[in-house]
């Protein structure tokens, strides 16, 4: 199946596009060409593997789905070897190692996201901003992306027939 974003060929019964993250449909018999067709929701696993596959790729839109997901893995991860290194007596090694690993895929999963709501990926430096940052982040975080194609690519929820 061809990604209608990138173009690029993927599995059949693929649900993402793994270069882009763009999520794939194919046209159903009834369905005009060129409609939008609702998605299901991102889920935990493919979260994941889209954090991954699109490891230093800041281009594009990601949904909150996504988004979430990526964050409950990170804190599920980071807990689990934190307490992994308290038993071990590693003084942190593993969740550092790991905090290490996915520092790019989370920048880059949350800069898609403030894509999503069409505001650069700068904005993410406002988290330096510690308290009022923080709030004005989760805010945007949690809100809704824009309906349609934006500025930085298609409309993440949907799919448009080629």
């Amino acid at each position: 199946m061809q990604c209608p974003n990138c173009g690029r060929d993927n599995p059949e019964g693929a649900q993402f596009c793994s270069a882009c993250g763009v999520p794939l449909s194919s046209p159903g018999p009834f369905r005009p060409q060129g409609a939008a067709t609702e998605l299901t929701m991102v889920s935990f696993p493919d979260a994941i593997k889209l954090g991954f596959n699109r490891y230093f790729d800041f281009r594009g839109r990601s949904t909150r789905a996504e988004f979430w997901w990526w964050a409950l893995f990170e804190l599920i991860a980071g807990i689990a070897l934190s307490i992994a290194d308290a038993i071990a007596g590693t003084s942190g090694i593993l969740g550092g190692l790991f905090e290490l690993a996915v520092l790019i895929p989370g920048l880059a999963v949350g800069v898609r996201r403030l894509h999503d709501t069409n505001r650069t990926g700068w904005w993410l430096l406002l988290v330096f901003a510690v308290i009022i940052g923080c709030i004005v982040l989760l805010v945007w975080f949690i809100k809704q992306g824009d309906a349609g194609p934006n500025k930085y690519g298609p409309d993440s929820r949907h799919a448009f027939a080629q």
